[in-house]
């Protein structure tokens, strides 16, 4: 098997798997999942790290120290996930519980829409038509019987003014 012959491998596990998973078996107190992955991992570093052994029985010691040691490591490898997905789920609803005006985003989404509405009656409907209903600049020009152009222009103006007020009013805060 040290060698990489695949008949060997075959002979070792007829001889062992059913043996290895009793052991697994007892160790898990008869978690077959669990067992099944320790299992797994032992056979793989059992490939890996394969040598010639002066006894059966120290044979045996060395492949119960693998499943063993695998199983440990699985275990610590699953505790370590369920801590993580516990930080998380504290940090997800801690951050649900916060009040919306802790959040950037939306402390700038009520600015906006504040400063949106206060915009006078034709700015208003200008920034509702283009943004909210996503209308083409060319579809508001023709329904306001002018140019896009001038649409354009207009925009760029309502979107300069927005934005001033808006930082003037996060600068003071």
């Amino acid at each position: 098997m040290a060698a990489g012959d695949e008949t060997a491998y075959r002979l070792f596990y007829d001889a062992y798997f059913d043996r290895l998973w009793r052991y697994l078996i007892v160790v898990t107190a008869g978690n077959e999942d669990a067992a099944r992955e320790a299992l797994q991992t032992a056979l793989t570093r059992v490939v890996r790290h394969i040598r010639v052994f002066s006894s059966e029985p120290v044979f045996w010691s060395w492949l119960t120290v693998l499943a063993r040691s695998a199983l440990t490591d699985q275990t610590r490898k699953r505790r370590r996930y369920l801590a993580f997905l516990d930080r998380f789920s504290r940090h997800a609803v801690t951050e649900s519980a916060r009040p919306d005006v802790d959040r950037p985003d939306e402390r700038l989404r009520q600015l906006l829409e504040h400063h949106i509405a206060a915009l006078a009656d034709d700015e208003r409907r200008l920034v509702e038509a283009k943004y909210f209903a996503r209308r083409s600049v060319r579809d508001i020009a023709t329904e306001l019987q002018t140019t896009e152009k001038t649409i354009e222009s207009r925009l760029t103006r309502i979107r300069q003014k927005l934005k001033n007020t808006v930082l003037a009013e996060l600068k003071n805060e």
